[in-house]
């Protein structure tokens, strides 16, 4: 499950771990205009864990997702499409 919200400066999609146990922590994710963040409560250590990416950064792990092994360099005019 997951919602979307939409504030002042970001959009914020949250990811809820459902099915059977166990279970892990909400994940977080603020889209800023300039970067995007990903967070999640760490019960053992009882701290928020907080990864930024440049919005580079994101592109590429969305093309990972789908590639398989290997070493990728996206092309400038990739990002002109999205």
């Amino acid at each position: 499950m997951f919602s979307i919200e939409h504030e002042f400066d970001s959009t914020v999609v949250t990811l809820v771990d459902e099915g059977t146990a166990p279970l892990q922590e909400d994940v977080v994710v603020n889209g800023f205009e300039e970067c995007i963040t990903v967070e999640q409560y760490d019960p053992r250590t009882d701290r928020m864990n907080k990864i930024t990416f440049s919005i580079s950064q994101m592109r590429d792990l969305a093309a990972a997702l789908s590639l398989p092994e290997g070493v990728y360099l996206r092309r400038a005019d990739d990002d002109q499409s999205s």
